[in-house]
């Protein structure tokens, strides 16, 4: 309901702020400032686009939860996407995206609102070199994986082979 409900607000609130500031300083004006707002927003996204793509980088290498930057990020995204469409107000609100004050308190009000049950990290599959992370509390350790002819011989004997959850 409210996805209708902006879809149907957004336009006529920009259609009004066209008219309103086109009557104020003229056709011409008023579109070298879109086209004015989508550069400058497009210098702007990329810029922040870049910043928050090292934090997010950097909270995966020294294995922080990565929720933070990754929420940034879709804000800056959104940011990007609302400056690119022609508009006052979907500029306003782009504009005030790229603010990272105003992109944390959104971030902060978004995580009020949505309750996290865990957070790990893992190296699942991982075939490598082993990677050591620096803290202190992780336990180093190898792994092999269990091939089909080693699955046969570990099967009890009453087994018929492995159950239709195995993956083959």
């Amino acid at each position: 309901m409210w996805l209708l409900i902006a879809f149907i607000a957004v336009p006529l609130i920009e259609i009004t702020l066209f008219i309103q500031i086109g009557g104020t300083i003229g056709l011409g004006w008023t579109l070298a400032v879109v086209i004015l707002t989508a550069v400058l927003g497009t210098w702007l996204v990329r810029a922040q686009g870049i910043m928050a793509l090292s934090k997010l980088q950097s909270s995966f290498s020294d294995l922080r939860d990565p929720t933070e930057p990754l929420v940034h990020g879709a804000m800056i995204l959104f940011a990007g996407a609302l400056l690119l469409t022609p508009g006052f107000f979907t500029d306003a609100v782009g504009f005030s995206l790229l603010i990272p004050q105003f992109r944390q308190a959104a971030f902060n009000a978004i995580r009020s609102r949505v309750k996290m049950s865990g957070f790990s990290t893992s190296q699942a599959g991982h075939t490598g070199p082993t990677v050591r992370p620096s803290r202190d509390d992780v336990i180093d350790a190898e792994y092999h994986e269990i091939k089909d002819t080693d699955a046969e011989k570990t099967i009890p004997s009453g087994n018929k082979g492995p159950s239709k959850w195995t993956k083959h």
